[in-house]
């Protein structure tokens, strides 16, 4: 790990509101998973988006922009979630997004493909779709105009165009995880 969490207590005021926000929406969102230290520092890709505000909190506005109007079944996001980061090797993506999956009703079966990065049996239509999109995205190739049009036909237009933000903004995620090399918690199951 390239770069150690912020206690709070050390944070200017304006970072110490981010970092309050923040932890008051992953405790609320995704409170399953330890994203935050025994001093109270954020984990995961936070402690990067404070070491860089000027990055950070830009990139931070438009991830919780899309999770303020998120439209996307809660199953869908997940498995694009954690497409992206099973492309990437992103650990510390990989492990929030397992425990959320289950969370969601993903079993385990399901959740351990997705994070292998096969396709999994069992998937409905939305989410067969989102798994073939973000596996395409994150492969760097174009989306076909044959999976575009069945997916605005399963998903819907909106939802298409959120989706592409989606793996935009955790393939984002998973580079700065990945460029600062942080890990899952070590006491994970």
């Amino acid at each position: 790990m390239r770069l150690q969490p912020l206690p709070p207590e050390n944070l200017t005021s304006e970072l110490r509101f981010v970092h309050d926000e923040i932890s008051n929406l992953i405790t609320k969102s995704q409170g399953q998973a330890s994203m935050i230290n025994d001093e109270g520092a954020l984990l995961g890709p936070f402690p990067a988006m404070l070491h860089f505000p000027k990055f950070g909190i830009p990139a931070l506005s438009f991830i919780r922009t899309l999770d303020t109007y998120a439209t996307l079944d809660k199953k869908v996001r997940e498995v694009a979630i954690l497409t992206v980061g099973s492309t990437f090797g992103a650990r510390f993506e990989l492990y929030v997004h397992e425990i959320m999956a289950e969370a969601f009703g993903f079993s385990k079966s399901i959740v351990a493909s997705l994070s292998a990065g096969i396709r999994p049996e069992g998937l409905n239509e939305q989410e067969a779709i989102t798994y073939d999109i973000a596996y395409t995205l994150t492969h760097g190739k174009i989306v076909s105009n044959s999976t575009y049009r069945h997916a605005v036909d399963v998903l819907g237009k909106e939802a298409v165009g959120e989706l592409f933000f989606l793996i935009g903004s955790y393939s984002l995620i998973a580079m700065i995880l990945n460029g600062f090399d942080i890990p899952a918690p070590e006491n994970n199951e």
